[in-house]
Order: structure tokens, then C-alpha cells, then sequence
């Protein structure tokens, strides 16, 4: 199982999309960035993500599982981009905030401390380990 970080800008309601979707989950849409879309590419079934809202929240807030692995983005007509569904398994406790990710030395060589405007991104094992401990997950 491997582990990633996938984002949403808050207003446009996806973690709730997710969530009422149920098991089946939901798709992860609209990546137009060839980085995060090779990521994406890497993603397999029962990889779990963590959510995090952008923009003015800058925090995880839950965590999403992988049920289907990449397939075409019906709204890109170049063919290039593709589209995972994820279910919410679930929400955190505490939500865990840039700034504490950033102040923390462990953390220091997620891609989100260093990328932070990449959408996809992937997460290694201690780092997970340690915002779940931050965020009450586990």
C-alpha cells in the first residue's frame, strides 16, 4: 500500500461529494498538472490519501481510500489527464495545519513542504504515521 496526498479548495464542497457517495466512492477530477497526473498514474486500489483543503484553510482533514485506479478524464479532449475515485474512510480529529507540517523537522521532505501547489503528491510511511498521531487518526 503506498500513501498520498490529494487537495480540494474548500468551496468546491468535494470531501462532502466523497462522503455521500459512500462505498463506492467518488472521482478524484479535473488535474491538469503532468506530475500530478503521473502520480495519479501510481495510485492503486486500498492506497489511502490524505484530504487536504487549500487555498485559505491550508489543512488535512481527513483521509480517503483509492477504489479505482486511474482511467480517462472525460473532460479533457487531449486524452492526457485521468481521473481515481476515492471514498472517505475518515475525517480527523484535529485537522492538521500547514504551518504545524511545516514546523515540524521530521516533515521536512514531504512534497508538500516543498511542492505546495502540486495537487497529488505522495506521502512515505513516517510521515504518515506522524500526522495521523497530529491529526487523532489511527
Amino acid at each position: 500500500m503506498a500513501y498520498w496526498l490529494i487537495k480540494s479548495e474548500p468551496s468546491k464542497g468535494m470531501w462532502d461529494l466523497i462522503q455521500k457517495k459512500g462505498k463506492k466512492g467518488y472521482f478524484w477530477k479535473r488535474v491538469r498538472n503532468f506530475q500530478a497526473r503521473n502520480y495519479m498514474k501510481k495510485m492503486k486500489k486500498g492506497d489511502k490519501c490524505f484530504f487536504y483543503h487549500s487555498v485559505d484553510e491550508r489543512q488535512i482533514i481527513g483521509v480517503v481510500e483509492v477504489t479505482k485506479e486511474h482511467y480517462p478524464d472525460n473532460t479533457d479532449d487531449s486524452g492526457r489527464f485521468f481521473l481515481v475515485n476515492v471514498k472517505t474512510i475518515k475525517k480527523l480529529n484535529r485537522p492538521v495545519q500547514l504551518s504545524e507540517i511545516k514546523s515540524n523537522s521530521k516533515l521536512s521532505k514531504l512534497a508538500l513542504v516543498r511542492q505546495s501547489r502540486l495537487s497529488v503528491m505522495p506521502v512515505d510511511e513516517n510521515s504518515w504515521k506522524i500526522i495521523c498521531t497530529a491529526g487523532g487518526y489511527g
